[in-house]
């Protein structure tokens, strides 16, 4: 442009004829002087534009030879901020502390209260809490693979600054204490009991006498490099430190994929794991533009038809929408009865309240004035989720509680008869090595090919059995 063109442009934008430059939208920016950083960690973050303070803050934690730039968006986090309204940070490893870019969970200078990386992550909280007012309330932290590894680090050290944690494919709290013991913890894997797993929490931080954030674990089940029996691990480890046993209180499943949930004493979820059926080792990801999709596939973060990112913020409750008040989150919300076309809840009443918002899918289902409700008109065979937050005596809603998940009864059974490959194309199935195995039921369906055809029965929402030799209808 001339100077000329650019003095006449400037004078139009001055008199109004040009628009002014639209604002620069949020992205992945770098912060530095977050603290004294002992573990020489570089901190990220993503602050979705116009975020109020007292909103949510998710610690993501990417896994070894990745980046944060490479975790953010990639894994759906940046697209809940925005959707839900929170703050993102990303912590991120240098080389010159591992040679490959993973976080030292198996150091005990990096995985000790007020200790090297651990401490550094625990600035990176601290900082935002400064800079944009995030809700101390509601900080959570998230991983993959070493990342998972520091994600039980930070449970287990920071219990008192987290309120949720979600390992994928991921390792107990104190598995490792070398490079050496690192790997085999990996694979095959570090066979505790559960009283051994929860003393090594506990020991963290021995004085603490507060609670401990729920826990979601995720592994794939054909992951080579962090043994899935690492899930069954921390699965004992978590359960045992919040006073519950490692026998599932719900099992059912989650867009084809095995789930459970465990209760504690109050009937409050705290642990809950999901089996990847045929996943190798990575964080999964459902890319698309649904509700319930994110993610863009790449090394180590397959497209397996679910979003991880997903459902792990709805079991935190970062989908349903505050009303800016200071009521805390209601706790025990327990499913207690279905029907064909209903779902009825019960939760702790919390003092102060004048009633209750519950959402269904993170929309609004009711406002009742006691601590139970009933949801009605709901379709048969339907999988839904609720979270319900306490209302004041100015109309103000507070924290939404933890999520929950229902299915109404009387599923119709459907059948879908096609090749293999347009099955794993419709999301009825899944394929690893070649082979095909069924959503669900993982029954084998032979060579991913359209030559070999089945016929599969959905006998309740994304859970597919072969039914070749006949199917109701």
């Amino acid at each position: 442009m001339s100077a000329a063109s650019l003095v006449l442009s400037l004078i139009a934008l001055v008199l109004g004829l040009l628009p002014a430059p639209a604002a620069q939208a949020a992205s992945l920016t770098e912060v530095t002087g977050f603290g004294s950083n002992p573990g020489n960690l570089q901190m990220f973050r993503y602050v979705p534009d116009g975020l109020p303070a007292g909103r949510p803050l998710v610690v993501a934690l990417h896994g070894c030879t990745q980046s944060a730039a490479a975790f953010d968006n990639e894994t759906g986090w940046t697209k809940w901020a925005d959707t839900w309204g929170f703050a993102l940070v990303l912590p991120q490893q240098k080389a010159a502390n591992n040679a490959n870019s993973c976080f030292n969970w198996f150091q005990s200078s990096d995985f000790s209260r007020g200790q090297g990386e651990a401490l550094s992550v625990k600035q990176m909280v601290d900082r935002m809490a400064a800079d944009h007012g995030t809700d101390a309330s509601r900080v959570y932290v998230t991983g993959l693979s070493a990342g998972g590894a520091m994600t039980s680090v930070m449970a287990a050290s920071y219990p008192d600054v987290f309120a949720g944690a979600s390992v994928l494919a991921g390792l107990p709290f104190d598995c490792a204490r070398s490079v050496a013991e690192a790997f085999s913890c990996m694979n095959p894997g570090s066979n505790l009991g559960a009283q051994q797993w929860g003393d090594k929490v506990r020991a963290a931080y021995p004085s603490y006498a507060g609670s401990y954030p729920t826990v979601s674990v995720w592994h794939g089940s054909s992951d080579s490099t962090v043994a899935p029996m690492n899930m069954t691990e921390i699965v004992e480890q978590w359960t045992h430190v919040h006073g519950t046993d490692a026998v599932a209180d719900l099992s059912d499943t989650v867009q084809g994929y095995p789930h459970k949930v465990y209760r504690n004493a109050s009937g409050r979820a705290v642990v809950e794991s999901y089996s990847i059926t045929g996943m190798g080792h990575g964080q999964p990801v459902d890319p698309g533009s649904g509700v319930t999709q994110c993610g863009t596939a790449s090394q180590y973060i397959p497209d397996a038809n679910i979003c991880a990112s997903y459902w792990i913020g709805r079991s935190w409750g970062l989908a349903a929408p505050d009303g800016g008040g200071t009521l805390p989150a209601p706790s025990g919300l327990t499913v207690t009865a279905t029907t064909d076309s209903s779902v009825s809840l019960t939760w702790n009443a919390v003092d102060g309240a004048a009633s209750y918002r519950v959402y269904r899918g993170g929309s609004q289902a009711g406002t009742p004035s006691a601590a139970s409700f009933t949801d009605t008109g709901l379709a048969p065979g339907t999988t839904y989720s609720y979270t319900v937050a306490a209302v004041d005596g100015s109309g103000q809603a507070g924290a939404s509680s933890a999520a929950v998940q229902a299915a109404t009864t009387g599923a119709t059974h459907q059948c879908y008869t096609d090749n293999n490959y347009n099955h794993v194309a419709a999301g009825r199935a899944h394929q690893s090595m070649g082979y095909v195995y069924a959503n669900g039921s993982n029954q084998s369906m032979g060579l991913y090919n359209v030559f070999v055809t089945h016929t599969l029965e959905e006998t309740s929402p994304g859970y597919f059995v072969i039914a070749d030799s006949g199917c109701p209808s």
